[in-house]
């Protein structure tokens, strides 16, 4: 009789709804929509579903070992593709149109080979592949860059059932107990962690969107799913307080990380140990537990909506400034909150619960598996045929004729009154994105150290006298027209330039892995010896105007340069257009307007602009402000004459640079007579 209770006591603890967790899902997604839409600076909503799939498929899987020594394959996957095919095809097809719509004509193509990727579910390597910034806000965000997770979690799907049914029958085999697989979860959870730390530093991409650094994660629920029936004999005051801490550990750490914290790193730890405390100490069932606040009908109704709401509210957010053409406010966020959780409530009534409550594909699992593959095929067949449709984008007949930029103060003036594109600029426009300087050298972000090349050396490689020009890619980016004027002046022109990284010495932070730019201070340095060995006659400074910039770190690096022995020039910084200039113009053929910017706002950090120009003149160097050349006394126009000014959202494109000649070149040659 004792033993009966006592199983019947350890069944009531070991339940098959979990409220708890239901909340916890809905805690999961409202941390991920507000910190996508910028509602609150709150990490972690996705480590917190990792756990929580792990464990709940993770349990699933052992608990049908358990009972039948397999698992039946067709109704495993069955009942994944029941879930989660259907929303995600409609999602990904419903993006692909309103992008066809609203979104850049000039990004189209791009968006639909994601949502091809997305489609068969390996989106994250694809965001590996091309070096992805999640934390990026400069509008090269793709509509399907949430699947990533979704992807990592689909791959789970296909190899866990497998890998444990092998793993449970050799453990059987060997220890007649579940050891082995105890161990190899806990080998899992340790590798993978290791990988994520390690990457971070040297690949943030790879560490962030790929699998072997993220399934940890999911990893932690398959062993708690595993240890279940042991961590619920736990006591239940114990366990309540284990639950409270959990869910303090998951909120207190996801507030504590921040868009400039290094991630995945250690960070993600906490709000997947959190999450851990929250199930391990829900297993007991305890009276008091979290499950008192977790356990309402609000989080109930979020947590049935969490799948739709995190499918719907990305691509809403991306698209959302294309939609209105408004400013991106907080007031516009808002409504891309509510707007996707209305969208995700409709999508959970009309095509969740249909698909998961269909009589014929619970009957006939073969159903539900060929429903979901055909619907897989049938959505990676749109995205392919989107791929090769014309462009959504109005073009003109090429002209015959060179294009004219600048020529001079008044083509500026006359620039601004321009309201729609001449033909010249629309037949240019769909190759805009790509006409970046094509001379000189530029060092890639993981670079540490510079080393002189041919490709480095342009002008006239014979010249009389060197110039060189030294900074980031806004010094990078006047490349071609430093050639052309150094092949007509005969001077020889060499690039030092490394992307991010300024030439003065400030302490810089790389989003792209979101630490301290160790690999600019480190290639700095050997520029600097590299450059007293060429000795040259002039020394162009030009850099990207950064809130990092301070007063001892460009003073030391002009002591530098003032050492050598050269003519020194300080070029002012560019304006930032502050969005991405050829996708504007794409979408604004009519009204280009709305692509300009203020010279306010365009001219961002005037303090350290003025800084550093102060410290440049303090050092004997000649200034040569470039601002005359792309904005008037008010307005800084997206396209001057018939050239794009800018290929991004940041960098001039070569076409009109080359423009710019005879405004650079009297300036140069006089400093070059001069040294």
């Amino acid at each position: 009789m004792t033993r009966h209770r006592s199983t019947a006591a350890q069944t009531e603890r070991l339940r098959k709804y979990r409220p708890d967790i239901q909340g916890m899902r809905a805690v999961a997604i409202m941390m991920v929509v507000s910190m996508h839409c910028g509602i609150l600076d709150i990490h972690g909503g996705v480590d917190v579903s990792f756990v929580l799939s792990g464990f709940l498929i993770g349990g699933q899987l052992l608990a049908e070992i358990d009972k039948t020594g397999k698992v039946s394959l067709t109704k495993f996957w069955a009942r994944r593709f029941r879930r989660l095919t259907p929303p995600m095809a409609l999602v990904i097809v419903g993006t692909a149109v309103m992008a066809w719509v609203y979104g850049s004509p000039l990004r189209f193509r791009t968006y639909m080979e994601d949502g091809l990727s997305a489609s068969l579910s390996f989106l994250n390597w694809r965001l590996v592949e091309n070096g992805t910034d999640y934390f990026a806000n400069d509008g090269s965000q793709t509509p399907y860059q949430h699947f990533w997770s979704l992807g990592i979690e689909e791959q789970f799907y296909l190899a866990a059932p497998i890998l444990l049914v092998v793993l449970v029958w050799i453990s059987r085999k060997i220890f007649r107990n579940r050891a082995l697989v105890a161990l190899f979860l806990m080998a899992v959870i340790a590798g993978s962690f290791y990988l994520g730390w390690s990457k971070t530093p040297e690949n943030q991409p790879l560490a962030y969107f790929s699998t072997h650094t993220r399934i940890w994660e999911i990893t932690c629920g398959v062993l708690l799913a595993l240890a279940a029936t042991q961590v619920s004999r736990m006591n239940t005051g114990l366990a309540a307080v284990i639950t409270w801490l959990g869910l303090g550990t998951v909120l207190v750490t996801a507030m504590l990380i921040t868009s400039e914290t290094p991630l995945p790193g250690y960070a993600v730890a906490g709000p997947v140990i959190g999450t851990v405390m929250v199930i391990a100490g829900g297993c007991a069932n305890p009276r008091f537990g979290v499950e008192r606040l977790l356990d309402n009908p609000v989080l109930d109704f979020i947590g049935n909506a969490s799948y739709g709401w995190y499918l719907t509210h990305w691509p809403l957010l991306v698209l959302w400034p294309s939609i209105t053409d408004r400013d991106f406010t907080f007031e516009e966020r808002m409504r891309v909150v509510v707007l996707s959780f209305l969208a995700a409530v409709l999508l959970h009534y009309t095509v969740e619960r249909t698909f998961k409550k269909n009589v014929s594909l619970l009957a006939r699992p073969w159903k539900g598996v060929f429903t979901g593959g055909f619907t897989t095929a049938g959505t990676a067949g749109a995205m392919v045929l989107a791929t090769i449709v014309p462009l959504n984008l109005a073009t003109s007949p090429s002209s015959s004729t060179v294009a004219v930029g600048y020529t001079s103060a008044a083509s500026v003036e006359d620039s601004v009154r321009r309201t729609q594109l001449s033909a010249a600029v629309q037949s240019a426009l769909p190759s805009t994105p790509k006409n970046s300087a094509e001379r000189g050298c530029i060092d890639n972000f993981d670079v540490t150290k510079f080393v002189l090349r041919d490709g480095c050396v342009i002008g006239d490689p014979k010249g009389s006298k060197t110039l060189v020009l030294m900074g980031d890619s806004h010094a990078w980016q006047w490349s071609d027209t430093y050639h052309e004027i150094g092949e007509e002046l005969g001077v020889k022109v060499v690039t030092l330039s490394k992307g991010g990284c300024s030439p003065q010495m400030y302490r810089i932070v790389n989003p792209q892995v979101n630490r301290e730019y160790t690999e600019c201070d480190s290639w700095r340095e050997s520029a600097f010896a590299e450059l007293k060995k060429i000795h040259p006659d002039v020394l162009v400074i030009a850099d990207r105007a950064r809130r990092e910039a301070n007063r001892s770190g460009a003073e030391a690096s002009f002591k530098v340069f003032k050492e050598t022995g050269a003519k020194l020039v300080y070029m002012t910084d560019t304006p930032e257009p502050g969005q991405n200039i050829p996708d504007c113009l794409a979408t604004h053929i009519d009204d280009i307007t709305p692509c300009n910017r203020k010279q306010w706002q365009a001219l961002e950090y005037t303090e350290f602009r003025a800084m550093e120009r102060e410290v440049a003149e303090k050092y004997g160097a000649d200034i040569i402000d470039t601002t005359p050349a792309f904005c008037t006394a008010d307005v800084c126009p997206a396209v001057i004459g018939d050239q794009v000014v800018y290929f991004d959202n940041s960098h001039i494109t070569s076409s009109y640079s080359k423009t710019l000649k005879p405004f650079l070149e009297p300036a140069l040659k006089e400093i070059l007579d001069k040294a």
